[in-house]
């Protein structure tokens, strides 16, 4: 039998308001995404003025303005953005990444994957988001370059842009990635 006193009761009350603050009601981090990714869609579309009419004739596109990767050997990424239609923020995603192989290093990069159908679009929706894949990669302050297949792309109608690389990596690695759907 467990005898409660008001004490106990008191520091079970502290802790659970003080885990609520964590819980991200309230906090400002989809202001964030959506700033970050206006501001990635501009500097895309200035930078590669083809991606205008990519955008337009695309069904939806997920834009990720910053996911940060590091490896030695066994490496990983993270990064946080949005899905939109017609240009309207729908849905918040995540993405995680594993990779294992030759590599060394750190970046961080933009990328932007345009789904061409509505088709392709709607699978990756009510997909669990799994990725696979394999890339020979660098990455210098002054420029950077990937050679990439990926599951996503290689069997749906699926565009994926990589840009904005800065950091000093070199890799050939065989990666997973998982997009997850997030309340920021």
């Amino acid at each position: 039998m467990t005898v409660m006193t008001r004490r106990s009761v008191l520091w079970g009350a502290a802790a659970t308001g003080l885990a609520a603050c964590g819980n991200g009601v309230g906090n400002n981090n989809a202001t964030l995404i959506d700033a970050r990714v206006s501001s990635t869609v501009a500097f895309m579309h200035d930078t590669y003025p083809g991606t205008r009419d990519l955008s337009e004739r695309s069904a939806g596109r997920l834009v990720m303005p910053l996911v940060t990767e590091a490896g030695l050997g066994l490496g990983g990424a993270y990064g946080r953005g949005a899905l939109q239609i017609n240009g309207s923020t729908v849905d918040y995603y995540s993405v995680a990444s594993a990779s294992a192989g030759l590599q060394i290093g750190a970046q961080q990069y933009s990328h932007v994957l345009f789904f061409t159908t509505a088709n392709a679009l709607a699978e990756f929706r009510a997909s669990p988001g799994w990725v696979a894949g394999a890339d020979l990669e660098y990455a210098t302050p002054e420029q950077g370059e990937v050679l990439r297949a990926e599951t996503l792309t290689s069997l749906s109608p699926v565009i994926a842009i990589l840009f904005a690389q800065s950091g000093l990596r070199v890799g050939a690695t065989l990666k997973g990635s998982k997009y997850t759907r997030i309340i920021p």
